[in-house]
């Protein structure tokens, strides 16, 4: 699915993205310069308070420009369950650390992530999620 690039200012560099999963969520960190992206430590929390809590503490740790989050869909491009649990989760990032959230269509990103070799699904989902943002850019 293509879509229209983000209205991304152009000072903003560094971004941390998230791969939303109710038990894993996958964490990727990528600047614009470069375009690419590296996977960091997955967060392993089933309750959202604590999926949260670390999501912010990576926030911190890393002092990215804005986050992107990825959204899934059906292939043929509805919404289901996980695309409003993500939203959700995008919506509560922006409130918490108070950084610009993007969403990005996630179909697919961990069948990509498994079929170039990643060892963690879902940091590899996150790192494609972030490159198909990076690429996005002008």
């Amino acid at each position: 699915m293509s879509a229209a690039p983000p209205d991304v200012p152009p000072q903003f560099q560094t971004f941390l993205a998230f791969d939303f999963g109710a038990k894993r969520t996958g964490v990727a960190v990528g600047n614009r310069m470069l375009r690419s992206a590296m996977g960091q430590s997955t967060i392993r929390a089933e309750a959202s308070d604590a999926r949260l809590a670390e999501a912010e503490k990576r926030v911190r740790e890393w002092q990215p420009d804005a986050l992107v989050v990825g959204v899934p869909f059906h292939p043929d491009g509805a919404s289901h369950d996980n695309t409003a649990r993500a939203r959700k989760f995008a919506r509560q990032l922006r409130a918490r650390c108070g950084k610009p959230v993007y969403e990005v269509d996630e179909r697919y990103s961990t069948t990509e992530a498994l079929a170039s070799g990643a060892r963690d699904a879902d940091a590899g989902a996150a790192c494609v999620i972030l490159e198909q943002f990076l690429r996005s850019l002008p």
